[in-house]
């Protein structure tokens, strides 16, 4: 059994523990936050593949401490910035540019983030530290964190045994082909 096999079988042995809904919490909370992967999505959906009936309350559940881990993340921004600050790392011209452009930008910039692959943590962070009205945060994030992990149960729920079957039998080649897209791109980028 390959490399990837191995990590998708214990990923579902996981979904299949007792203690899976606190590890669901967990990883909702501190991805959200401070933890830069993996996305709660990897397991939800095993989850919800193992309990296709609970599906939509561990899309809840993500939904809540993942935004919760947003709230962390927030108010970790308003303490860095006056670190950042006082120890002289950025410019205040700069800070003033990225405040309009967060200002006029932000509740979408934030929407976005929580919604796809970028890292919603950047944005929960920048988001306090550029002083983003906290409703509009807490609204957002409720909203499209809400509906990437309802998305994702829906999926899982409708098409969950043909996935599953076929990422079991393709899931070692995804894998080492993630891996080659990353070393490419880095390997361009620089």
């Amino acid at each position: 059994m390959d490399f990837f096999s191995q990590i998708y079988l214990r990923v579902l042995n996981w979904a299949e523990s007792r203690y899976a809904i606190y590890y669901l919490s967990v990883v909702s909370f501190l991805e959200s936050s401070v933890l830069p992967y993996p996305p709660p999505d990897v397991l939800l959906a095993p989850m919800a593949l193992k309990r296709p009936d609970k599906a939509y309350y561990f899309a809840f559940i993500c939904t809540i401490f993942s935004v919760l881990g947003g709230l962390a993340g927030y108010f970790l921004g308003v303490v860095l910035l006056d670190f950042l600050i006082e120890l002289n790392l950025v410019k205040l011209e700069t800070i003033k540019y990225v405040e309009r452009w967060f200002d006029e930008y932000g509740f979408w910039v934030v929407g976005v983030a929580a919604f796809s692959p970028i890292p919603y943590k950047l944005a929960t962070i920048t988001a306090g530290t550029m002083s983003m009205s906290i409703l509009p945060f807490i609204i957002i994030s409720l909203i499209a964190r809400g509906a990437r992990y309802y998305l994702v149960a829906a999926l899982v729920r409708a098409y969950g045994k043909q996935c599953d079957k076929w990422l079991q039998k393709y899931i070692d080649r995804l894998g080492y082909a993630l891996i080659a897209v990353v070393v490419i791109g880095a390997w361009y980028a620089s």
